[in-house]
């Protein structure tokens, strides 16, 4: 992990974060609780998520499917 670029950390992280997100929205959907907070907080990540891929190296770039619509 030494050698791995901070900014693929930071993507796998946010994708990861967003992943959990979705998750406990669904969770929060079928309970019929109020899933507001979730829902802002996800639209956050991903637009952190976005910016950082956008800004990234190309080659440090992870090859992983893109969840910002999971």
């Amino acid at each position: 992990m030494a050698d791995e670029d901070p900014d693929t950390y930071r993507i796998l992280k946010l994708r990861a974060e967003i992943l959990e997100l979705g998750s406990a929205i669904r969770q929060l959907q079928r309970e019929g609780l109020d899933d507001a907070a979730a829902q802002l907080l996800i639209a956050r990540k991903r637009a952190r998520l976005d910016l950082l891929v956008k800004t990234a190296p190309a080659a440090g770039r992870p090859n992983i499917t893109d969840i910002r619509h999971s």
